[in-house]
């Protein structure tokens, strides 16, 4: 897929197009285009990811969901004219059609998302210790989801437009719902685990303020020197007091939330709404509804799609704030970190549909904006908590203190966002 003069290594095309194995896609033209197994995404796994996605932005849940109507704003998608109904498109000289490859996907997902609903049934029962496999199946049921829906919005112009707008809002719905229950859980360990970690270390160094003295520096004796040092132990100390009960706080706060949630999951699968998208998925399994005069188009009408994913994706990364102009506390400069991430995840879709597997150069990447929107959305939580009327002066201390270590861990996932970003070109240009 090209992506642009400047941006892209010459040594590794992202998306080329497809050649025929077998009467479908295997790989691209080039043979030296690694392909490798798709590997789960980082908030697949006993997971993140991703916002109460109502507390992340356009995410799915707390993270998860593929931009639609009901989570962030549908992005432009060009429509491509369709061929005068008069004359059949010609069957590519290749045999390989659109419908040949994006069905077969899509059908696929489908199958996944209809056995993740069935093991999530079968343990969802009293019986099942834990409810660890209940989980699995959900995080399961979400993965699927994010793919049909994000396949949906690249290939909006291959498919039929109403039925594929339809069924993704549902599907980012049903998503964003079942992620928040997780989402608020992992939300509490992370924060819990961070004040633990602060009530026993020093404070992170006061913004725009640099080390007294340089790493390797034998530790001060003097009298004036133990004085100077005062005011920070002071303030472990303070910490200390006041993390146990920010700690307590936070937990009842975010466990009231994720009870809501878990609530609010169990009353959607209950739904008429969820049994409408499940039937649609089933169907789905069986059959794709495509774009009228998409039927015998060449597997080519599916790169350009893909192409416009990749492109939008190159262009929100060009424009993220650069190094210089980063403001740690400005929480204002998340949202387009957010929608970097979300467009990085619809451009792996699309190359999982054309050339049938991720692209394992971004894997470091989209780990490290997971990594930024936990840490953006907790330092949200700790700083929500901090604003809890009538609180005692030493836990606003430890909340405040928790607020700046998670922004930090902002900064530090966007450094290794750059570091990890494939096309330095991109990251640097103006």
């Amino acid at each position: 897929m090209p992506g642009g003069a400047g941006v892209r290594r010459p040594d590794h095309p992202t998306t080329t197009r497809p050649t025929t194995v077998n009467g479908g896609l295997s790989g691209p033209e080039s043979p030296d285009l690694p392909v490798a197994p798709v590997a789960p995404e980082a908030s697949e796994a006993p997971e993140a990811r991703s916002t109460p996605e109502a507390g992340r932005p356009g995410g799915d849940g707390p993270d998860h969901a593929v931009p639609g109507p009901s989570t962030a704003p549908a992005l432009p998608v060009d429509t491509v004219p369709a061929p005068p109904s008069d004359a059949a498109p010609a069957l590519p000289a290749d045999g390989v059609t659109a419908q040949a490859v994006l069905a077969p996907y899509l059908q696929g997902q489908a199958a996944d998302f209809l056995r993740s609903l069935r093991l999530h049934r079968e343990h969802s029962a009293p019986s099942d210790p834990g409810g660890q496999g209940a989980e699995a199946a959900a995080r399961a049921l979400r993965r699927s989801a994010r793919r049909i829906s994000g396949s949906l919005h690249t290939f909006r112009t291959v498919l039929d437009p109403v039925w594929a707008d339809h069924l993704r809002t549902e599907l980012a719905w049903l998503s964003g719902t079942l992620a928040r229950e997780h989402a608020y859980a992992e939300r509490l360990t992370r924060l819990l685990d961070a004040l633990c970690r602060l009530s026993g270390a020093a404070l992170p160094a006061a913004r725009g303020t640099k080390p007294a003295t340089k790493p390797g520096t034998p530790p001060a004796t003097t009298a004036a020197a133990r004085t100077a040092g005062a005011p920070e132990a002071q303030g472990r100390a303070v910490l200390g007091v006041g993390a146990a009960r920010a700690g307590a706080l936070l937990e009842r706060q975010l466990t009231l939330a994720r009870t809501r949630a878990h609530s609010a999951a169990l009353q959607a699968l209950g739904s008429s709404r969820f049994h409408a998208v499940a039937d649609a998925v089933a169907l789905l399994a069986s059959d794709v509804p495509l774009a009228p005069g998409t039927t015998g188009r060449g597997a080519e009408a599916l790169l350009e799609p893909a192409e416009r994913a990749e492109q939008r994706l190159l262009a929100a990364v060009v424009a993220l704030p650069a190094d210089e102009s980063a403001e740690p506390y400005n929480e204002a400069q998340d949202a387009v970190w957010h929608q970097a991430r979300l467009l990085l995840r619809l451009h792996r879709y699309a190359h999982e549909v054309v050339l049938g597997a991720a692209d394992p150069v971004l894997t470091g990447a989209g780990h490290a904006l997971d990594l930024h929107r936990d840490a953006a959305e907790a330092a949200a939580a700790a700083a929500a908590a901090a604003r809890t009327p009538r609180i005692a002066p030493a836990t606003a201390y430890a909340l405040g203190v928790l607020h700046a270590d998670q922004r930090h861990e902002v900064e530090a996932a966007r450094a290794v966002f750059r570091e990890t970003w494939p096309y330095a070109t991109a990251v640097t240009a103006p």
